[in-house]
């Protein structure tokens, strides 16, 4: 049973953590990505429609990165060069792209809600013949898909990018002082929608691992808010990659822990709330403990 509960908990971490490290490269860079989940949606189905068509996961996974990508620049653009607001934009998003899936799948598919394929090719487990049967250990390290090792490869490569390349302190110099940035040469607005795009890119491939990597069918509700627990994940870990990364895990066995409940008979309804009262248990408890670092409150 604790091997399933691994292997299912690192599976429903992965779409979380890559829409995390997205939306924390572009929060660093000065913008707080709302439309997280709009990306994960439009590139769940652009993986789903592509695969299904061409045979292929990699081409799936192709399709999900240049919408998730155009997306994320998209969204951006509309920030950097325009002067919008990111809340009203990423709520924008986050509605019209919804409306818009849901008149897809109606015009074109003419189904509503789900949308099933069977020759859709999910992406592969790559299995480690001499670990799979240890346990803890095989649950860790064998039987998982590519998506997964690159959420997880994602988090030292994000921390060494910021503490230890130029293009890290270029982007930490654009959201902390995009004045000095700029004053010494640098284009704070470029820099953000390089993050942009890099967020849309990550979000659309953790679309993509949610309906190639996870159920094999797209619907309508398939992110179930997940681009919102991915913006959640990098406040928790205040922008840095490990904490970060450690809340989007916290959220991924909990996650699995309500599917392993609905499956012992308890009410369905009752047990998807179960990741989301984590959420706003954690947020809270941050609240507070910032609240008390900050008023010099002690215990």
């Amino acid at each position: 049973m604790a091997d399933d509960v691994i292997a299912a908990a690192l599976l429903m971490t992965t779409p979380v953590l890559l829409a995390a490290i997205g939306g924390l490269l572009h929060r660093v860079s000065g913008v707080v990505n709302i439309g997280l989940d709009a990306m994960m949606l439009v590139g769940a189905l652009a993986a789903f429609l592509v695969s299904a068509a061409t045979a292929s996961w990699l081409a799936g996974l192709l399709a999900a990165i240049l919408v998730g990508g155009a997306m994320g620049l998209a969204m951006s653009m509309l920030i950097t060069r325009l002067g919008a607001n990111e809340i009203i934009v990423g709520l924008g998003f986050n509605i019209a792209f919804a409306g818009l899936v849901r008149f897809a799948l109606k015009a074109g598919f003419g189904v509503s809600g789900t949308l099933t394929r069977p020759d859709v090719v999910m992406l592969p487990r790559l299995v480690v013949p001499w670990l799979r049967d240890v346990p803890i250990i095989g649950a860790l390290v064998s039987g998982h898909d590519p998506l997964t090792w690159l959420a997880w490869a994602l988090v030292p490569a994000t921390a060494f990018l910021l503490a230890r390349t130029r293009m890290g302190l270029r982007l930490r110099a654009a959201g902390a002082a995009p004045a000095a940035a700029r004053a010494i040469g640098l284009r704070p607005r470029a820099l953000r929608d390089a993050a942009g795009l890099a967020a849309g890119v990550l979000a659309g491939l953790g679309g993509a691992h949610l309906s190639i990597g996870v159920v094999g069918v797209f619907s309508e509700g398939i992110t179930g808010g997940r681009g919102f627990l991915a913006l959640a994940a990098f406040y928790f870990g205040r922008s840095r990659p490990l904490p970060t990364a450690l809340g989007a895990l916290l959220f991924g066995v909990f996650d699995a822990l309500q599917i392993r409940l609905q499956g012992r008979g308890v009410s369905a309804d009752l047990v998807q709330t179960l990741p989301y009262l984590v959420v706003i248990l954690v947020l809270a408890g941050m609240a507070l403990a910032e609240r008390r670092r900050l008023h010099g409150v002690r215990p």
